[in-house]
């Protein structure tokens, strides 16, 4: 298990570090496909991300720890980001979560 930064926070702390909680909703939850479009944005920024749910946190870069998670649909993930782009990144995989991962239903 990934611990994430010390000190967590709903909003921005002013070093850089952003969090959120996201509802997923997409019919399959976060399973191997959605997964891996998780990794793939947040690769895309310059920021260390981890999620969380019930008491478990990995790391965003993940795919296997994401989908140890077990988040299946209608439960809440905590993501959370530390680094230049934090803001963006959480943004970012809040959209992502927002659109089911872009899958059709």
């Amino acid at each position: 298990m990934i611990e994430p930064p010390v000190q967590s926070e709903s909003i921005a702390n002013g070093r850089g570090r952003f969090s959120r909680e996201l509802s997923i909703t997409n019919k399959r939850g976060l399973h191997a496909r959605a997964s891996a479009k998780f990794v793939q944005t947040v690769e895309k920024f310059d920021a260390r991300v981890w999620v969380s749910r019930a008491g478990e946190t990995v790391g965003g870069t993940s795919i296997m720890g994401l989908m140890m998670l077990a988040a299946g649909p209608g439960t809440t993930i905590e993501v959370e980001a530390e680094g230049a782009d934090a803001e963006a990144a959480v943004d970012a995989l809040a959209t992502l979560v927002a659109n089911k991962f872009g899958e059709e239903e």
